[in-house]
């Protein structure tokens, strides 16, 4: 008589993790993965039946087996944003980009998403919440017309974020995951799975060449006349104009040497910074008329210095108030306006004297290698991007300079002419 084997229990295999029932009905799995710092910690998952705890379990080792980290970030989104505005980009960033990152996280992201567990965040919850923003009107949001007209009264304004501001937030919120993910927080940065579109560039009015030459000619006799037509000539950047200092010229051999940017900021007031880029730390050669302004513009500075005597502020800056102190970005702006109104334009940024020259300079067959350097872009995709429009409308002219070239003879004469000069005839050829 044989007598029948116990039935064992199956056991996992080494790797696998545990399984079992808990008192409350839920079953709980336990298991090894990898962690930050190539080490390896016990994750627990929780299933209503065993079935669902083993496929969380097997989830995570799967991931693991691929290198991926498991996170260890435990708290939320706003205090994460929190500590990377606070301990990151402080010190990466220029402090006015640091203030407009921070008020992009203190009114979009700890709103919206701030709450979340950031290990538990996902690029479902990064669309809903970026589709928010899109189609809900802000004043409604924010509380921003309490006590004013329309959503205070019941009729809603539809104030919405544009298509570049909901680009520049969703762009923070990358940076900031992409730094998580760096610290090994994180294993992926679901922002970046988020696709926002393509949002059209923001349009610009450039001068013509008439309306150029007609501005030219209402700055002659102002005190900044060398300014705006060294803007207009070469393309410098406000901030780069306003720091240019005598040192940087050379009037000599004709050249400037672009090495700063004044700005203001929080903190230290007008201050002097490093420029937008390193390619836009440049030397750039300057046009005959602009030589000639700039010479008369020290001259008259000097009259300036000495009339003003022990009340001179010796900054060393090219362009400055009268009393020698550097000018502010508002200032030049206001004189701008002013002169714009006096010449009988219409209202433009002072950015758009940037714009204006690249897009002469392209009228003019002028490559687009030397306007790239000319303008300090940091890649030549750049210009050819913000120039586009300008580009098309040169090869249509030269298409259309193509075809007349390449026209039939006999589909010349079959034009209609106004009579003034007799019809031509073929001439036969011996």
């Amino acid at each position: 008589m044989t007598t029948p084997r116990p039935t064992t229990r199956k056991t996992r295999a080494n790797g696998d993790g545990t399984i079992y029932q808990r008192k409350d009905g839920r079953w709980e799995a336990a298991g090894y993965v990898l962690a930050p710092g190539n080490t390896r910690k016990r994750v627990r998952v929780y299933g209503n039946t065993r079935a669902e705890a083993t496929a969380k379990l097997t989830e995570k080792i799967a991931t693991s087996n691929r290198g991926v980290p498991a996170p260890s970030a435990q708290g939320t989104v706003g205090a994460y944003l929190t500590y990377w505005l606070e301990t990151v980009a402080v010190h990466r960033l220029r402090e006015n980009t640091h203030t407009r990152y921070t008020a992009c996280v203190r009114l979009y992201l700890i709103p919206g998403l701030g709450r979340k567990k950031l290990a538990k965040l996902t690029a479902k919850d990064v669309r809903t919440w970026l589709d928010q923003l899109r189609t809900r009107c802000q004043c409604c949001a924010r509380g921003l017309d309490k006590q004013q007209r329309c959503c205070a009264v019941g009729t809603c304004c539809g104030k919405r974020l544009s298509a570049l501001t909901l680009a520049y937030v969703h762009s923070v919120l990358k940076s900031a995951l992409e730094h998580a993910v760096r610290e090994e927080e994180i294993p992926r940065n679901v922002a970046r799975n988020v696709r926002m579109g393509t949002p059209r560039p923001r349009r610009f009015e450039p001068l013509t060449a008439a309306e150029a030459r007609q501005f030219l000619a209402a700055t002659r006799g102002h005190r900044l006349h060398a300014l705006f037509e060294l803007a207009l000539h070469t393309g410098l950047r406000k901030g780069e104009l306003l720091g240019l200092r005598w040192e940087d010229l050379d009037l000599a051999s004709g050249t400037a040497s672009i090495r700063r940017t004044l700005q203001r900021t929080n903190t230290g007031g007008l201050t002097a910074l490093p420029t937008k880029t390193h390619s836009s730390e440049r030397r750039i050669a300057l046009p005959t008329p602009c030589l000639r302004s700039l010479t008369l513009h020290r001259d008259k500075q000097r009259q300036e210095r000495e009339a003003a005597g022990d009340a001179w502020q010796n900054s060393g800056y090219v362009f400055t108030r009268p009393d020698g102190a550097p000018i502010e970005g508002a200032t030049l702006t206001r004189h701008f306006t002013a002169l714009l109104r006096r010449a009988g334009l219409r209202r433009i940024r002072f950015h758009d004297l940037r714009h204006s020259a690249a897009t002469l300079l392209l009228e003019q067959g002028v490559e687009l290698v030397v306007i790239k350097e000319l303008l300090g872009h940091a890649h030549i995709g750049v210009t050819a991007t913000v120039y586009a429009h300008v580009r098309l409308r040169l090869q249509r002219q030269a298409i259309d300079t193509l075809s007349n070239a390449l026209r039939h003879p006999a589909d010349a004469t079959a034009e209609p002419n106004d009579g003034d000069d007799p019809p031509l005839c073929a001439v036969p050829v011996r």
